[in-house]
């Protein structure tokens, strides 16, 4: 399984963990993923995503169905 968030995309990144002697090691930088069931009114029912923490916080702030027509997401 992929570590890409399902609703905002947002995925892993690539970095240096700098010592304090300056020695750089190659670092993966990866999302919070969480998995969590949000009520989909106009579905009416549970659906099943995996979705970052920040995304999640949007998601509870202004609706699932806000969220995705913001992005351009359709729900099945």
């Amino acid at each position: 399984m992929s570590r890409v968030c399902e609703l905002s995309g947002k995925s892993g990144l690539v970095g240096n963990r700098v010592s304090h002697a300056k020695n750089r090691t190659k670092v993966r930088l990866l999302p919070n993923l969480q998995e969590k069931s949000i009520f989909a009114p106009s579905l009416g029912k549970f659906v099943k995503v995996r979705l970052s923490t920040s995304a999640l916080r949007t998601v509870n702030k202004i609706g699932i169905e806000a969220y995705c027509a913001k992005k351009g997401i359709i729900i099945r």
